[in-house]
């Protein structure tokens, strides 16, 4: 900000000083011109006459003149007679009365000692155009403000005088408004500062929606948890206890077509390891045990005792064979049935021919025929991990009689050349019985191989 600037107001610019008195000029003389530096607002030039010796830059030369007459001197005027006062100038303030002169007065709202610099007036006017609190209202407070910019030190004042003004040259700087909280039970009043408004602060309805949303994740949390162990229980294989349980309630919640498949195909299962194929032809309804056997096999199983007796038939591709398929299911424990292999193996009563299963010989199928002189070949097998023993005896469909039947195993092995084996009647009572055993141990849940020897 420059001193222009600040002092553009006419009534900041301070009265010119007088004219200190002249000396009186003796009468009779010209009035001199005024000095260039009498006046300290206006600059006067002397015109320097031309030489008229000396011709002007492309004019043409003058002709002769005549000889120049000398220049008259300056007239001289007497001074004024002492006391007289020289003429006033129009361009002259009037003079003022004789007597000492004395100093104007310091202008208002100014510091008395006037200071032209730029740091200064940036410094004390600062507060004018950046402070909008200056030019609003007061704070309504009565007490005065402090200064922003403290007051130069100096000697303090004497006891009892009145403490001493602030400069003239700084403008009253109003404080901060201070903020008194309301009392308790008011509220407050919108945009007042310092108290928090209670809108920011959590409802009862948004931390009850909170807890909930807590409650809820962490209930499906342990549902997840709890399907997850589960479904790593259920993929745990069960215990030998379990399955031997399990199969015996396998009878009535397997469908029968799991338990006696209505086709069943036997890879490698023929006479020199021919592929067989089997159709199921009749399926006997669930019953006793009391005729399903020749009396010493009855009285054989007899100690396993009897729940329930599954049967069905089945006729090969060229249905010129028929086979039935047996599952009893007992009531005895995992000891009762090791026991009960244990004695059909190491006494052979699985091979011998009084021992042998009677056949399901349904009406109107191609087993119509098949009766005790029909059967070829039989099987006979004590399942260990589920209480079942599985049998399985095959014969001719045309009907004729078998004088010499043979045990599956034996009928079986590679050179025999009895009628069993050439016919395959032994492969199809062993293929079948293989297959329906491990149907039956699959629906207990069982991956037990057959460890028993056929009997």
């Amino acid at each position: 900000m420059s001193t222009d600037a600040e002092f553009a107001d006419a009534r900041h610019i301070p009265p010119i000083p007088p004219q200190p008195p002249r000396r009186p000029a003796p009468a009779g003389a010209p009035t001199p011109m005024p000095e260039p530096d009498g006046d300290p607002q206006t600059a006067v030039l002397r015109r320097v006459p031309a030489d008229p010796s000396v011709p002007a830059p492309g004019a043409p030369a003058a002709p002769a003149a005549p000889a120049a007459h000398p220049v008259p001197p300056r007239p001289t005027v007497p001074p004024p007679a002492a006391g007289a006062q020289p003429p006033a100038r129009p361009d002259r303030a009037p003079a003022a009365p004789a007597g000492p002169a004395t100093p104007p007065p310091p202008p208002t709202g100014r510091p008395t000692t006037f200071r032209d610099t730029a740091a200064f007036h940036l410094a004390n006017s600062h507060g004018l155009w950046s402070d909008t609190r200056a030019r609003g209202a007061g704070s309504g407070t009565d007490a005065p403000p402090a200064p922003r910019n403290p007051a130069p030190a100096g000697p303090p004042a004497a006891p009892g005088s009145e403490p001493p003004a602030p400069p003239a040259g700084f403008p009253p700087q109003p404080s901060w408004p201070t903020t008194t909280p309301p009392p308790p039970g008011v509220a407050p009043t919108v945009g007042a500062p310092g108290r928090r408004p209670s809108a920011l602060r959590p409802s009862p309805r948004l931390l009850g929606a909170a807890a909930c949303l807590v409650l809820g994740i962490g209930l499906i949390g342990g549902a997840a948890a709890g399907g997850w162990f589960t479904d790593e229980a259920d993929a745990a294989p069960p215990t030998a206890e379990a399955t031997f349980a399990k199969g015996r309630e396998v009878w009535h919640n397997t469908p029968v077509d799991r338990l006696f498949p209505r086709t069943v195909t036997g890879l490698a299962a023929g006479p020199g390891g021919a592929d067989r194929t089997w159709t199921r032809i009749a399926v006997s309804p669930d019953s006793g045990c009391g005729h399903a056997y020749d009396p010493k096999l009855a009285t054989a199983l007899t100690r396993a005792g009897c729940v329930r007796l599954l049967r069905a038939t089945y006729a090969d591709a060229t249905r010129s064979g028929v086979i039935t398929v047996g599952a009893q299911i007992t009531k005895a424990d995992r000891p009762g049935m090791m026991a009960l292999n244990t004695r059909f193996s190491t006494k052979d009563l699985g091979t011998r021919t009084d021992h042998l299963p009677l056949p399901y010989a349904a009406k109107g199928t191609p087993a119509e025929d098949f009766g005790r002189a029909q059967r070829a070949s039989w099987t006979v097998r004590i399942l260990t991990d589920i209480p079942v023993v599985v049998y399985a005896v095959s014969g001719f469909a045309d009907g004729r009689t078998v004088t010499e039947p043979q045990p599956a195993e034996a009928a079986v092995r590679p050179g025999a050349t009895t009628a069993p084996a050439e016919s395959g009647l032994g492969h199809d009572a062993k293929g079948l019985a293989d297959r329906v055993g491990t149907d039956f141990r699959k629906a207990a849940g069982s991956s037990t191989q057959t460890t028993e020897a056929p009997s």
